[in-house]
């Protein structure tokens, strides 16, 4: 097991951890499901969890979600991962090892997938619950591998396979259900509960050995310590099956109650018992309404209605997990992708945060040209059947997006912490409805903005104080400052701010402070002549920010031999530079891309001079200051 440390975490991920705990779910209070089973004894409570915010880390590797836990997750307030499926699946080389060969398996055991051993899943769900962060497996539980993966090779821990038998998982033909095709009517219950989704070989969940060996599968997370499970085609088990394999599961160790359960089920045609809240007495429902009508109305600029969502959802809020988007409808329904529209993206992920309906999960996952493919890829390694073993994730390389550092939406994870159960308060929308404002009682206040440039009076519930907005990466420090913008509220809550297209703006009683100085963005040099240089810069994937000056040490003006800054505490990029003493000098930030293409900021020149503290702070394109 890895030696546990709380690392330093830059600005643009850390946010202040509330001491609240995760609310009471749907599953958390329900008794055993099944009344002749046997209820589990209690477990002892020996770890506290974080708030409610859910991340779907997906594809990534069991080691690389250890450490986003230890550095990022649990210091932010994250409640809990959704991680891929652990058990073994198949090797699909032919098609290159899609992202969806995951969701075949071939047996239940966790010795060997393309994302790290037994041992590693072992590590990182206890790394993780020492950082306050729970761990949820997606779980395949209504099928074994499909007709096309036949053929193929062993699976990732090396076991053999037919159709309809599957060996190491101790199922045969008897295991799986009559209708073997494809589901032909959707509106049908009885076909889209036992016939073929998508040519998967569809397990017969009424049968007593499929459910036990369900239920030692799902008990042998449990008693690693993993809190709950997403389970995944949901929609296509009988209630009465899942609330059976539900009921034989035990309790979830250091956590303590009943696993957190929260069901796949894509809302469509035919009778109610296929709809979402059929599922809903079970545990909670994944509402794909909000996925289709939140998202794009941010897209388009239409924030006007989303004040009140109850009435516009399937689901009421206490049994709807909301997300943007996920896995699959990035694929197959990209209303609102990040790789796609990263402004409006993190608008939509920070108002589901900051909005009380539903328990949010957000989506961090890898940019992809072609539905089907796999993750970043270490390639092959010798003697290891699992295949194209994903790579560690490095955020911002290699592919990997990781939208969940995003400071808008990381930010925002300490404000929904910190606001609780507070109601929505002083609601304020623009006249064209491209921007809308709430409060959270006394707690908090959130503005949303997809218009032009705002400069707007708001009125809030929040106490007279200076506050923090936390959606562009500030907190506040031991000196009490704000490491960004700074806004002040007066004795009636109301206050003045300017949101940008395409900003939030948060604040929340937990984040207050002083504005910054001049040396808030960076400390000043040591020696005489050591100057810090820090700037608030909005990059693209690829760009680098560079200084450039007067001098011969800030390249005379000519970008190509400016001062690189470091993006390790994006969105302020930083850097120090020794430069002549007693000296004035005229400088400017510039942005430049892969391909060396220059944006310089606009506006007049900064001035500064190496006399007295030389420390220069400021935002890219506002030269006023």
């Amino acid at each position: 097991m890895r030696v546990r440390n709380v690392a330093t975490i830059a600005t643009a991920v850390l946010v202040s951890m509330a001491a609240s705990s995760i609310p009471v779910l749907a599953s958390d209070t329900q008794a055993s499901a099944d009344p002749t089973s046997t209820p589990t004894t209690p477990v002892e409570t020996t770890a506290q969890a974080n708030g409610d915010t859910l991340v779907h880390l997906f594809q990534w590797r069991w080691d690389s979600v250890a450490r986003e836990c230890e550095d990022v997750l649990g210091p932010a307030g994250f409640g809990g991962v959704q991680v891929s499926p652990p058990q073994e699946h198949v090797v699909l080389a032919d098609d290159h090892h899609p992202w969806w060969q995951d969701y075949q398996p071939v047996s239940y055991q966790l010795d060997n997938t393309r994302r790290g051993t037994r041992a590693d899943f072992v590590d990182m769900v206890e790394t993780c619950r020492d950082n306050g962060v729970r761990i949820y497996v997606d779980a395949v539980i209504n099928h074994m591998a499909g007709s096309g993966s036949i053929g193929s090779g062993p699976g990732s821990n090396g076991n053999t396979f037919d159709k309809y038998r599957y060996p190491a998982a101790g199922y045969d033909d008897q295991h799986f259900g009559d209708c073997r095709r494809d589901i032909g009517n959707w509106d049908n219950p009885d076909e889209v509960w036992h016939c073929e989704l998508l040519a998967l070989s569809d397990l017969r969940t009424a049968d007593p050995v499929v459910r036990g060996r369900i239920a030692d599968y799902l008990n042998d997370l449990v008693g690693i310590g993993v809190a709950g499970f997403r389970v995944d085609a949901a929609k296509h088990m009988p209630q009465a099956d899942l609330q059976a394999i539900y009921g034989m599961l035990d309790d979830v160790p250091h956590f303590g109650g009943r696993p957190h359960i929260y069901q796949e089920v894509i809302e469509g045609g035919g009778p109610p018992e296929l709809k979402p809240p059929a599922y809903a007495h079970l545990g909670q429902v994944t509402e794909f309404r909000y996925q289709r009508q939140v998202g794009p109305a941010v897209r388009d600029g239409n924030l006007g209605w989303l004040h009140d969502l109850g009435g516009q959802m399937a689901l009421p809020s206490g049994d709807a997990v909301v997300f943007v988007d996920n896995h699959d409808t990035q694929r197959s329904d990209p209303g609102l992708v990040f790789q796609n529209n990263p402004g409006p993206y993190r608008v939509a992920s920070a108002f589901m945060l900051a909005h009380p309906f539903g328990t949010p999960k957000l989506m961090s996952s890898y940019r992809f040209t072609n539905n089907e493919q796999g993750a970043p890829s270490a390639g092959q390694q010798p003697g290891n059947p699992a295949g194209a073993i994903t790579a560690p994730t490095e955020c911002g390389a290699n592919g990997w997006l990781c939208e969940h550092r995003e400071p808008a939406i990381a930010g925002m994870v300490g404000f929904r912490n910190q606001v609780g159960d507070a109601p929505l308060t002083h609601r304020w929308t623009s006249g064209d409805g491209r921007a809308i404002a709430f409060g959270r009682g006394q707690e908090g206040f959130a503005v949303f903005n997809r218009g032009g440039a705002l400069n707007q009076a708001f009125r809030s519930g929040l106490p007279a104080g200076t506050y923090c907005d936390v959606a562009t990466g500030s907190r506040s420090t031991g000196e009490g400052t704000c490491t960004g913008a700074a806004v002040t509220v007066a004795g009636d809550g109301s206050f003045q701010a300017s949101v940008p297209t395409d900003g939030v703006l948060a604040l929340h009683v937990g984040e207050t402070g002083a504005p910054c100085e001049a040396d808030c963005e960076g400390p000043p040099g040591e020696q005489p002549g050591q100057c810090a240089f820090g700037v608030r810069a909005e990059t693209w994937f690829g760009q680098e920010v560079h200084l450039v000056g007067s001098i011969p040490e800030l390249g005379s003006w000519n970008p190509s031999a400016g001062v690189h800054l470091s993006s390790s505490d994006y969105p302020v990029w930083r850097t120090t530079v020794t430069l002549p003493a007693d000296s004035a000098f005229e400088y400017k930030y510039v942005k430049i891309a892969p391909g060396g293409e220059v944006e310089w900021e606009p506006g007049a020149n900064r001035r500064g001079s190496t006399g007295g503290a030389c420390s220069f702070s400021g935002t890219f394109g506002d030269t006023t200051g």
